[in-house]
């Protein structure tokens, strides 16, 4: 499977997909550590990607989403952005809305 077919489908099949630095028990990256810090705030369920552990997955996400820096938030299929960005969503309460609406689940259930 070429790179860019791995990422289409992690993107579209998990709700929330975070392409990172190291893993959500283990971020390599204190941006990473940062945006893994809010969706485990929300309860959220998400999916980590390690971009370290291959070359070819960390330069594949930066043009498939034409975004050049990780960490790099997806839910329902659209790129959210980055750390910056979801730290702002976050402290503005957007992130959450965005995440209900969408039916995003969280560890027990639907996000309220």
């Amino acid at each position: 499977m070429e790179i860019r077919e791995f990422i289409a489908e992690q993107v579209a099949s998990n709700d929330v997909v975070l392409f990172m630095k190291g893993t959500a028990q283990s971020p390599q990256c204190g941006f990473s550590a940062q945006v893994v810090k809010i969706l485990d705030h929300l309860d959220v369920i998400y999916r980590d990607i390690d971009v370290l552990a291959s070359d070819e997955l960390r330069k594949g996400i930066k043009e498939f989403s034409d975004w050049p820096t990780v960490p790099q938030l997806y839910v329902k299929g659209q790129f959210q952005g980055g750390c910056d960005i979801v730290r702002e969503m976050f402290q503005s309460g957007e992130l959450k809305i965005m995440l209900v609406d969408n039916g995003v689940k969280k560890d027990e259930g639907a996000l309220a």
